[in-house]
């Protein structure tokens, strides 16, 4: 696995550095800036940024839109993945990582632990915060976006089970609970959400939460479809 650490702070890439060095997962790149942030994944390709979302020019939230916009792959051919980094525990940074296209929100406290868990945990595909933490800072932050849906008008290619999985998924639901509410095997929910994945142009399921919502397939306090 192959790093990328954007902070600006020179204590906290090193003490990164060593932590995720230590279970053998390399740190190829270093960067101080959002600037530095972009040309560093778009030079070295890696498989997860770690980016501070408070830097000096460009900050980590609009570092991370640029990177992401750029749809880029890792030398395997997978998505790059970016973690938010920050010093506040404040549910509109998450959710603005979020919508940015990050595929999660880790606090610079973290324990070593956590986090090469996380590190792993996001290169594998999956989403760093439990979907039903998610669902409540969507159904907090956000409302139902023309803009958003015009350009995610192909959910209507979604069957009629995909969008019943991608509604209770924005329930907050895990694939068990999805299994057991639908009567499903899990391995059947899994290929669901990865088709719907694959439809919608998506990373993970955190943002299958919040096209779910932006699109207006579900509202706050609501999980069926409308």
């Amino acid at each position: 696995m192959r790093v990328v650490i954007a902070d600006d702070q020179a204590l906290v890439r090193t003490g990164f550095t060593m932590i995720l060095a230590a279970e053998g997962i390399e740190v190829i790149g270093h960067a101080a800036n959002g600037e530095e942030a972009v040309a560093a994944t778009r030079r070295l390709r890696p498989d997860v940024v770690l980016m501070d979302i408070r830097m000096p020019g460009m900050d980590g939230l609009e570092a991370t839109r640029r990177i992401l916009a750029d749809a880029p792959h890792t030398a395997a051919g997978d998505p790059v993945r970016v973690v938010i980094l920050t010093t506040f525990d404040l549910d509109q940074y998450v959710y603005a990582a979020l919508t940015a296209g990050a595929s999660g929100f880790l606090l610079k406290d973290v324990t070593p632990d956590h986090l090469i868990h996380a590190v792993r945990l996001v290169r594998d595909g999956d989403a760093l915060l439990a979907p039903s933490i998610t669902r409540r800072l969507v159904e907090r932050f956000t409302t139902a976006d023309p803009d958003r849906a015009a350009q995610h008008r192909d959910l209507a290619g979604l069957t009629p089970r995909e969008r019943e999985v991608l509604t209770l998924l924005a329930g907050g639901l895990s694939n068990l609970e999805l299994a057991t509410a639908l009567q499903l095997s899990e391995a059947t929910v899994k290929t669901h959400v990865t088709r719907i994945l694959t439809k919608l142009n998506l990373r993970d399921r955190v943002q299958a939460v919040v096209v779910a919502y932006e699109t207006g397939l579900v509202t706050p306090g609501a999980h069926r479809p409308n």
